[in-house]
């Protein structure tokens, strides 16, 4: 025998799964262990969707199955737990979250969804099963009665499509109608007055909670007072405690996920889902029962973000003693408004900008911090809940608060910080929709998008460091090109990953766990590890790179940086632009959260390179060339101010200060990344050429470069087994029209290493040699001639000449690199010596005849070629 059975209190949800249980097992019977709702009777009686039999009619010892719906604890099936024994098979169906008392069950299927009648609408639909206009409209009433018509924030995109899908199958809405939207009655409307009047709100961890309480003559259902009460009210989350005759009914709705009312109801026996549930209890003094409610509540409710969520680390402060017009050149240095004020390592104060200028305005710039510092200034600690930080900072006009742990600063939070944080609480609490590719929500979480990005090795490395910095208490980060690669959906080849904290330490604590070997870098603050992995046969080598969160400041424009330690946002903001100033948190806790501080989400979507200051192109040129090259290699626009600031760089002739190798790095990157025609033609069009050389003329090396662009194209179909490095063979066309002078000027201006300098040069001038010795001819000699021309020169500078050959000498190299460069004679040696042929200088002469004649089309086999050897070795 098969029994199904719900909860006590059993709703339109509870009902409408009955009935589709009975679907599902059709030999079995609906037993309910309580009453029905007031309204669930109504339809019930007015329609009869189903037989329903009574607990005295089922013989114990015949119960085979037990099958649950819309519950999943054993205290809310009452009688029907009797059956939860041994040789009883337990089937669940639930959408509630789950809890202490949980049924175990043999099989189930739970998800967190709206309703359960939607999840059982999507069983019918994948498995086929007809239902009829009646069992569509009943289900449809769990699903509106359970989502409050598809308004409460539980409700999911499934529920509307079981909706939608309920509606085509016949579902009946002035019926559904008319059972949800009763008007209240004499008594109701009394009830709904006294818990209005009632009604106490709690702030706790900044959640407001309000509490009603009411007595009812006559039990009856009372949820749809619940929802009025919601809708007048502005809450959070609601209890209402109803006293009756002999129980006492709680009922519990909420509005964020931060309240879990079916939880916390549970502790009396009830149940529910987080944003709605219900519990009944016997007589309890009322205000006891508040007491045990409130203190569930605090112990359910956590703050949602504390301080050490938000806050900035490490802090940049200063010394008491220092002067007012030494404060002003940090402030100016770091980019920042205002100051923690130390004496040793403790906290005495804070100083503003606004302030520091105001000082020094009144000719008091060699005052003492600590003259003009706030020493009265609200300060936090590190688990302070954010709730209470912004209630302070708006109450006390304060736009920077201090992080304290044992008077020592180690973090702050800004008002910045704040507004960002509220944003995304708007975001989540009212669900303000954004495109889907976006993400739901503002804290976005990405960590589905390093499984499916990242190989399987690189995604369990990064797991293996969120964990690492969780037990060395830092903040781990992938950071960079990766981030804006795993939102565009593109496998990247890079691991960057940012600490704040020691990022040597990390690194080499980090390589014990993976095996891997460390590469440290102190003078830099950053590691290098190998990771080296056996996969089918071969070995996988991949670099992971650590750096320690830094900090950096230009002391004159276009010089090379100061860096110092700092935390992951002032990180992000040194770097180039926003797409690429993008963190992923690794820690076990925040495990995949997006950090975008510079909004970098948007110019991604919106397909657009963005700087994250005004300043970057004079403290840095060569992002000019990086915004063409990420630009041209992501097909990116370049935003209006952004080029502006290129343009007005260019007029302030910030490039002619530029030097150091980046000038050299940024040109290959972009060489190799991008189509160099095309790349080199808008540097042209900013005025950047003039960076490489001012003799450049400029359409020359535009064709010169799409030609180049072809020819190597045209190589890459040929499979050569020699590698090339093409963004040399482009630099070398740059270089084609110049005189030696000039290309060693050029080279030496863009700081090209000596060695590669030194390479490019010969190459060059081994082409241009080769060229003119390329003389046509119509003799058998021909693919000698053209064999030894070849043969001593590497791929690149063959690569080269092709560029710049006429049609009959490309054809000649094209069948040098097909067939001519890898005929060798068959015979050895060895097979000399058993000819009986003395070695010694012969055996040179002997095989390079053999290859003379090969490359002529003769000696088509070994057999021959020891015919000839022969014949010349005697």
């Amino acid at each position: 025998m098969q029994i199904i059975t719900t909860h006590l209190n059993a709703d339109f949800d509870a009902i409408a799964s009955c009935m589709s249980a009975k679907k599902l097992y059709p030999e079995a019977v609906v037993v309910l262990p309580g009453s029905m709702e007031r309204r669930v009777k109504l339809f019930f009686e007015s329609f009869h969707p189903f037989e329903i039999k009574k607990i005295k009619e089922i013989e114990p010892d015949k119960v085979k199955t037990l099958i649950v719906v819309d519950t999943r604890s054993i205290q809310r099936i009452g009688e029907l737990s009797q059956f939860l024994k041994k040789g009883v098979k337990v089937h669940l169906y639930d959408h509630h979250p789950r809890g202490e008392d949980d049924i175990k069950a043999d099989f189930e299927i739970t998800e967190q969804i709206g309703a359960l009648a939607s999840l059982f609408t999507e069983i019918f639909r994948k498995k086929n099963i007809s239902i009829t206009p009646l069992e569509a409209t009943l289900l449809c009433l769990g699903i509106y009665e359970e989502t409050g018509c598809l308004l409460f924030p539980s409700t999911t995109s499934r529920d509307v499509e079981a909706v939608a899908y309920l509606l085509k199958r016949g579902a009946n809405l002035n019926i559904v109608s008319q059972f949800l939207k009763e008007e209240l009655s004499r008594e109701e409307i009394f009830l709904l007055n006294e818990l209005l009047n009632s009604l106490q709100e709690h702030l706790i961890n900044g959640v407001r909670i309000n509490i009603g309480y009411g007595v009812q003559e006559e039990p009856q259902d009372i949820s749809h007072i619940a929802h009025k009460v919601m809708d007048i009210i502005d809450t959070e989350a609601l209890f209402l405690i109803i006293e009756m005759q002999d129980k006492i009914l709680i009922i519990g709705r909420s509005n964020t996920p931060q309240v879990d009312v079916g939880m916390i109801l549970s502790q009396f026996g009830g149940g529910g889902h987080w944003a709605a549930g219900s519990a009944t209890l016997k007589e309890m003094p009322v205000t006891l029962l508040i007491e045990k409610l409130l203190k569930f509540i605090k112990e359910y409710i956590k703050p949602q973000r504390i301080a050490r969520d938000l806050m900035t680390t490490p802090v940049i402060s200063v010394q008491w003693n220092r002067t007012i017009k030494e404060v002003e050149e940090m402030m100016t240095k770091y980019g920042i408004n205002a100051i923690p004020v130390l004496k040793g390592e403790s906290f005495i104060g804070v100083i503003t900008r606004g302030v520091v200028e105001k000082a020094i305005f009144h000719g008091l710039k060699n005052s003492k911090v600590i003259d003009f510092a706030t020493t009265d200034a609200y300060t936090a600690e590190e688990d302070t809940p954010l709730w209470e930080i912004e209630k302070n900072m708006v109450e006390l006009n304060q736009r920077f608060v201090p992080i304290l742990k044992e008077q020592k600063v180690v973090g702050v939070i800004t008002r910045t910080d704040i507004l960002r944080n509220l944003y995304e609480e708007l975001i989540r609490k009212f669900k303000i929709s954004k495109p889907k590719e976006e993400s739901e929500e503002s804290r976005r979480n990405v960590a589905n998008l390093m499984k499916e990005f990242l190989s399987e090795e690189v995604y369990e490395i990064l797991r293996i460091a969120g964990t690492l910095a969780e037990e060395m208490e830092l903040g781990a980060y992938l950071v960079g090109g990766t981030v804006r690669d795993l939102l565009m959906r593109r496998p990247s080849p890079d691991i960057d990953i940012v600490v704040e904290g020691d990022g040597i330490a990390f690194a080499h604590e980090l390589a014990k766990k993976i095996d891997g070997k460390v590469t440290p870098h102190p003078r830099f603050a950053t590691a290098k590890i190998l990771k080296e992995i056996k996969k089918d046969g071969e070995i996988k080598r991949f670099y992971i790179d650590i750096a320690t969160a830094r900090t950096e400041y230009y002391e004159s424009p276009a010089a090379l940086p100061k860096v110092e330690t700092s935390s992951i946002k002032k990180d992000l903001y040194r770097r180039d632009f926003t797409i690429n100033a993008l963190a992923v948190k690794l820690n076990t806790k925040d495990f995949g959260l997006l950090i975008d501080f510079f909004g970098g989400q948007r110019d991604i979507k919106d397909k657009k390179i963005r700087v994250l200051h005004n300043l970057s192109f004079v403290e840095d040129p060569t992002r000019a060339i990086r915004a063409i090259r990420f630009s041209e290699k992501l097909g990116f626009k370049i935003s209006k101010h952004t080029e502006n600031l290129i343009k007005l760089a260019v007029k302030m002739n910030i490039f002619e200060k530029l030097k150091g190798p980046r000038l050299y790095e940024e040109l290959i990157l972009l060489l190799r990344e991008t189509l160099p025609h095309n790349s080199i033609k808008r540097l042209g069009d900013y005025g950047l050429l003039k960076l490489i050389h001012p003799t450049i003329e400029e359409r020359t090396i535009y064709n010169d470069l799409a030609k180049a662009y072809e020819t190597i194209q045209g190589i890459e179909l040929l499979f050569l087994k020699e590698e090339y490095r093409k963004e040399f063979i482009y630099l070398m066309v740059i270089l084609w029209n110049l005189n030696l002078a000039e290309r060693e000027e050029l080279l030496q201006r863009i700081c090209t290493p000596v060695n590669i300098k030194r390479e490019l040069i010969e190459n060059i001038s081994s082409a241009q040699k080769a060229l003119q010795l390329f003389t046509p001819e119509n003799s058998q000699e021909f693919n000698v001639k053209i064999y030894n021309l070849l043969k001593p020169l590497n791929i690149e500078t063959i690569i080269l000449m092709m560029i710049y050959a006429k049609e009959w000498q490309k054809k000649a190299i094209f069948n040098y690199l097909t067939r001519l460069k890898d005929i060798k004679p068959l015979i050895t040696g060895e097979d000399l010596k058993k000819l009986g042929i003395q070695p010694g200088p012969v055996y040179r002469k002997i095989l390079e005849s053999i290859l003379r004649e090969k490359l002529q089309g003769r000696l088509l086999s070994k057999e021959e070629e020891i015919e000839f050897a022969k014949k010349i070795g005697s």
